[in-house]
């Protein structure tokens, strides 16, 4: 994982740290006790066991039996987060309609520590599977989701980003440094969108447009699908103009809602 550009320096709090790595192993695969989590963790089970009375107590998590789940709280939370979101309700109609439309996987992405962070997903009839799920976050340097958003932003704010990021090559496509970036949103930025070829699953491409308000860029919204039927020609033109034409009607609805 590329590492956070944002990061700030200061003292942090080990209980935190550790009950936060036990909702992430709980996300992970639920069920699991208190010796699975000590061992995959590297506590005690006793440090363990606190922090599992300590969540419980807070109904963040639910046991059963011998093990335990995230509790449905999260829910509530992540309606919330959803709500923060201000254009949130024009953002998933058109990402639904357009799902609909194509039949493909539409999604609608967001920056967020320096990654792009999926807010919204719909999958048309014959959409593939794909690993991104909404609230996850992949890279910025192999997305079209976040190449697109990088793009648009304040000029330090990208110089900050491309300076973290460590390049993994996820592909044999996967842009490997700084300046080849620099290239690529140069392109995105003539052009008005962003295309993603087979640079983070073999097999997979995808394009993307910029949602903005006026100067402030707010996502993006792209279209992904299998090589076979993203041609060339089709990620270029038509394939193209539908995400720009969502990401009109976004903006528009955003700025007179």
């Amino acid at each position: 994982m590329s590492p956070q550009p944002n990061k700030r320096p200061g003292r942090t709090i080990r209980s935190v740290q550790i009950a936060f790595n036990i909702i992430d192993l709980l996300q992970e695969e639920a069920g699991i006790g208190v010796t699975r989590i000590a061992d995959e963790l590297g506590h005690s089970k006793s440090t363990v066991h606190s922090h599992l009375r300590t969540l419980e107590e807070r109904r963040v998590i639910v046991r059963e039996g011998d093990g335990y789940r995230l509790g449905l709280r999260f829910l509530d939370v992540a309606s919330h987060v959803r709500d923060q979101i201000g254009n949130f309700d024009i953002v998933q109609k058109e990402v639904d309609s357009l799902a609909e439309e194509t039949g493909e996987i539409v999604q609608f992405g967001v920056e967020e520590y320096g990654m792009v962070s999926y807010l919204h997903k719909a999958q048309g009839e014959h959409a593939v599977e794909t690993l991104s799920r909404v609230g996850t976050q992949q890279p910025m340097y192999s997305t079209s989701l976040g190449k697109t958003i990088l793009a648009y932003l304040p000029p330090e704010r990208i110089e900050e980003i491309a300076a973290a990021m460590e390049y993994e090559p996820k592909t044999a496509n996967t842009i490997t440094g700084p300046e080849e970036l620099f290239e690529e949103l140069e392109t995105i930025r003539e052009q008005g969108y962003g295309i993603d070829d087979e640079e983070n699953i073999n097999g997979l491409r995808c394009v993307s447009a910029p949602v903005k308000n006026d100067e402030t860029i707010l996502g993006a919204i792209s279209i992904t699908g299998p090589s076979s039927r993203f041609t060339e020609d089709r990620l270029h033109g038509e394939l193209a103009d539908y995400v720009r034409s969502a990401a009109n009607v976004i903006e528009l609805n955003t700025k007179f809602s």
